[in-house]
C-alpha cells in the first residue's frame, strides 16, 4: 500500500450534526507528549504542528481535543489554534467536558452543571473561537444520571455557545436520557477489537439505527489506554496485516471503520509518519473471512 498518496477521504464519509465529515479523524490527546497527559515527555512544538497541519493537508476535517489534553508544557488546544488559525471552513472541531485537570496536571473534582459554562468558555478561549462546533459531555463513573449536566449544555446550545451535542462514556439508558433533553450527533465511548464488550455493542447498533455518529476511543492503543498504541496485536491481527501488507494498527483501524458507515476513528499521533499511515488504514478494505477471524475474541466471549 502507497500510503503516501492516500487521503481521509477514501474512508468515505457521515455527518457529524449538520457537517459531513471523512470517517478517518485526528485525535489530539497525543499531541502534547510521548504518552497521554502528565505521562511520557512533552513533544516537540514544532513538530505538533506539523503533525496538525500535515493532517488538514491529508483531508482530515474533524479533530477531537479537549481542555485538559495537557502536558507540562504542551497544550492540545493551543497548538490546534496556532496550527490551523483561521480555520478551514470544513474542519469541525469537537471538543469534551466534564473531567477536570489543575494547572499542575493533577486530576480535580470533576464538573458540577453550573460549572460546565466555565469549561465551554475555556475551550474557546483556548481554541481562539466564539462558539464550539460539537461538546461531548464525558460522563464520569460517579455520575449515574446525565440529565442535569447535559441540561446544562443544552442551554448554552441554545445561547449559541455550542452548535451540537454529543456523549460519552455512555449506557444505552444515559444516551436516551440526553435524547430526551437534546438532539445527540455523536457518541463517543471506549470500543476496540480486543475488548469485547456487550454493552458497547449495544450503544453502536443504537446508533446505527438513528443515524448517530459513533466514534470510539483507544480503538489503536486497546488496553494501553492513555499509554499508547499497544503492541500487544494477536496472531490473526498480524496475520491479516501481513496479508494486506499494513501494520497491525492499521488493520485495527480499519476494523473499527467495518463496523458500520456511522463509525468515525479518531487515531491520534504526534508521529507525521504514524498519521500517514492512520490516514491510509481508511483505505482498507476487509473481507467477510477476515473480519470473521478478527472478530473471533468477540464470540468467545459471548
Amino acid at each position: 500500500m502507497d500510503t503516501q498518496t492516500i487521503t481521509a477521504a477514501a474512508a468515505g464519509t457521515w455527518k457529524l450534526g449538520d457537517r459531513p465529515v471523512h470517517r478517518v479523524g485526528f485525535g489530539a490527546m497525543r499531541l502534547t507528549g510521548s504518552a497521554a497527559f502528565h505521562h511520557g515527555t512533552p513533544s516537540d512544538r514544532d513538530r505538533s504542528i506539523a503533525v496538525l497541519r500535515k493532517a488538514i493537508d491529508l483531508g482530515v476535517d474533524h479533530i477531537d481535543t479537549a481542555a485538559f489534553y495537557f502536558s507540562s508544557l504542551r497544550s492540545a488546544n493551543e497548538l490546534i489554534n496556532s496550527a490551523l488559525a483561521p480555520y478551514p471552513d470544513d474542519l469541525v472541531i469537537v471538543t469534551k467536558v466534564g473531567p477536570y485537570r489543575a494547572y499542575d496536571g493533577t486530576w480535580g473534582t470533576s464538573a458540577r452543571p453550573e460549572d460546565l459554562r466555565g469549561h465551554v468558555e475555556e475551550n474557546l478561549r483556548q481554541l481562539g473561537r466564539d462558539h464550539l462546533d460539537v461538546v461531548n459531555l464525558r460522563r464520569m463513573p460517579s455520575w449515574d444520571s446525565v440529565a442535569e449536566h447535559f441540561g446544562a449544555l443544552a442551554e448554552l446550545r441554545e445561547a449559541g455557545l455550542i452548535r451540537h451535542l454529543g456523549v460519552s462514556n455512555v449506557t444505552a439508558r444515559h444516551l436516551a436520557e440526553a435524547q430526551a433533553i437534546a438532539p445527540v450527533v455523536c457518541v463517543q465511548n471506549r470500543y476496540a477489537l480486543d475488548r469485547p464488550d456487550p454493552e458497547a455493542d449495544e450503544v453502536l447498533r443504537l446508533c446505527g439505527e438513528q443515524g448517530i455518529a459513533f466514534v470510539p476511543f483507544y480503538t489503536v492503543a486497546g488496553e494501553a489506554g492513555e499509554q499508547g498504541a499497544t503492541t500487544a496485536h494477536d496472531d490473526d491481527v498480524r496475520a491479516v496485516a501481513r496479508a494486506h501488507g499494513v501494520s497491525p494498527a492499521q488493520i485495527r483501524i480499519a476494523w473499527t471503520l467495518h463496523q458500520g458507515p456511522h463509525v468515525l476513528a479518531i487515531p491520534g499521533t504526534g508521529n507525521p509518519d504514524h498519521l500517514t499511515e492512520n490516514v491510509a488504514a481508511g483505505a482498507i478494505r476487509l473481507t467477510d473471512e477476515e473480519l470473521h477471524l478478527l472478530d473471533a475474541p468477540r464470540r468467545a466471549a459471548g
